[in-house]
């Protein structure tokens, strides 16, 4: 017979899901809807792939062992399609499937997520739910994967976005940015009597909670400066015990939906497994598809308590000790190592992050810049031992066969990136007082080599499609009349190279600068010069 993710046809045919290797809920889903609507604990906004796999899938494992009663709601203000077209005709179910570097395949079918919503001011049902869901005093958590350029009120140039400025100068409940809605919803519960709640960013991204904390302080100030909000919402905002930005460092890896997982998933007789491309752009499949390993370190401000999820693996600890987890893997441990394979993958035709680790040139790069370059300045952060997680990263998740990750997703907003991943160990290098930075030399080639992805053209003089990025048109027009065989490039790059926006620091000013332009120069001495410029460093 044929397999429905539906509600019914997932409970109703239980023995049949079962037989197919499914692992299935083990709870009372009906209960679980019922206290839900009544008492909401746990809202989640940005309801893409990452939640669908780690979030959703902690909390039926907390459903599953009775050590949660509540469940998921799940809440997309970027892209309400999502919700309609693909969440509600499934009841909002899914299918998680664990890919394992062993080449063994879990599949889970996630029943935890009981309620999913639009933030949007057209939909006017959810958002008075999303209302009446603020106001409840169960709400704990109000947690977030909507990307780091998701708490950006600014464009590429600094300017105040102009859906931003318009909600600053209107009414809360008119706002109809993303971070706006979200902070009409706690000014809601301000007004609902100053309720405590922690707001936490789960963003793969430095400092998170400050970046979620700073958008919504900012909102807060323009509505009580102008009159739109009574006076004491932003003492509410700023006071720790009623409202809690906490630090987390999160990591797993959830691709793109792959075809190869869908013949799996039709092969055991399921049916309506078709995706849906948003008027967005937005890629949602009935399933995801993610790595077994991950991470989630958050730090323990809670002022209305919070799920027990240190019982599935989570660490809860202090602020101080989720800076140092979260530099760890951003600044030395995983996402340079992603960053430089992603760069280099897009100019030399990889479609897959694991095959790079098949070429000894690319993979000694990584090693170097992990264990070599980066390390040296990592501070172990006792919940985690960094010397293990780079060794995890670099022998058995990135190399990973049966993860469909690409380059080009991974390139995916390398602009925003570059400080963080690469210029924090610049300045740790700098100030050391026994190490120096003019010994870094292979991270100045992952700079060099995006300056040659900006230029669009690959390692065989072929163009390609730059991924997604806010500053394109800002770094792209330096580079755009740089031709292959060109030596003369230094008035041309040195305003991208001197930028601390970019880097963190002005690679000139920590003798980076020229190195960097070397490379770059070398990389364009023709066809092939990529390849060679790596093989002759590395």
């Amino acid at each position: 017979m044929s397999l429905i993710l539906t509600e019914n046809g997932v409970l109703n045919h239980k023995e049949e899901w079962k037989k197919a290797g499914y692992d299935l809920p083990e709870f009372d889903r009906k209960a679980v809807i019922k206290n839900t609507r009544e008492k909401p604990m746990w809202v989640h906004f940005g309801a893409g792939n990452i939640f669908r796999a780690f979030q959703a899938n902690i909390m039926q494992e907390l459903l599953n062992d009775g050590s949660m009663d509540s469940g998921l709601i799940a809440v997309d203000g970027f892209d309400s399609e999502i919700i309609e077209k693909m969440y509600k005709p499934h009841d909002c179910m899914g299918i998680l499937v664990t890919l394992k570097s062993d080449g063994m395949v879990d599949k889970t079918v996630i029943g935890s997520i009981v309620e999913a919503l639009a933030a949007d001011r057209e939909n006017v049902d959810d958002m008075a739910r999303l209302i009446e869901i603020f106001e409840s005093d169960s709400l704990q958590m109000v947690s977030f994967t909507i990307t780091e350029k998701g708490y950006s009120l600014v464009d590429g140039k600094g300017e105040l976005l102009s859906a931003v400025k318009a909600d600053m100068g209107n009414k809360p409940d008119m706002s109809v940015s993303y971070i706006g809605k979200v902070t009409s919803l706690l000014y809601a519960r301000f007004l609902a009597g100053a309720k405590p709640v922690a707001m936490v960013s789960m963003d793969n991204c430095s400092h998170n909670g400050d970046k979620l904390y700073n958008a919504v302080h900012e909102f807060a100030v323009a509505w009580e400066k102008a009159g739109h909000a009574e006076t004491g919402f932003t003492a509410y905002i700023e006071d720790k015990n009623k409202v809690s930005f906490p630090w987390t460092m999160i990591d797993k890896i959830t691709p793109r939906p792959d075809p190869k997982v869908v013949s799996i998933l039709e092969s055991d007789g399921i049916c309506g497994l078709e995706p849906v491309i948003t008027s967005r752009n937005t890629y949602v499949a009935p399933f995801v598809n993610a790595e077994e390993c991950q991470y989630l370190v958050i730090e323990n401000q809670f002022p209305n308590g919070r799920p027990p999820l240190d019982k599935k693996g989570v660490i809860f600890t202090d602020r101080d000790t989720v800076d140092k987890v979260e530099k760890m893997k951003v600044c030395t441990c995983l996402n340079p190592l992603h960053t430089t394979l992603a760069v280099f993958g897009c100019l030399l035709g990889y479609k897959l992050i694991s095959s790079e680790m098949d070429n000894p040139v690319l993979k000694k790069l990584v090693e170097i810049i992990g264990y070599e370059e980066g390390m040296p300045v990592v501070v172990n952060p006792g919940v985690v031992e960094p010397k293990s997680f780079i060794d995890e990263v670099l022998t058995k998740r990135i190399p990973n066969p049966f993860m469909p990750d690409t380059p080009q997703r991974i390139a995916t907003d390398t602009s925003q990136k570059l400080g963080i991943r690469f210029g924090e160990t610049i300045k740790a290098y700098q100030r050391s007082e026994n190490l120096d930075v003019k010994s870094l030399k292979r991270i100045p080639l992952v700079f060099a080599g995006w300056l040659r992805y900006l230029m669009g053209i690959d390692d065989t003089g072929e163009s390609f499609e730059l991924s997604p990025d806010p500053l394109l048109e800002t770094v792209c027009p330096y580079v755009s009349e740089i031709k292959l065989g060109d030596t003369d490039i230094h008035d041309k790059v040195a305003p991208i190279l001197s930028d601390e926006k970019l880097f963190g620091i002005n690679l000139y000013e920590a003798g980076l600068g020229e190195l960097t332009e070397q490379y770059f120069i070398e990389m364009l001495a023709d066809k092939g010069a990529v390849a060679a410029t790596l093989f002759k460093y590395i």
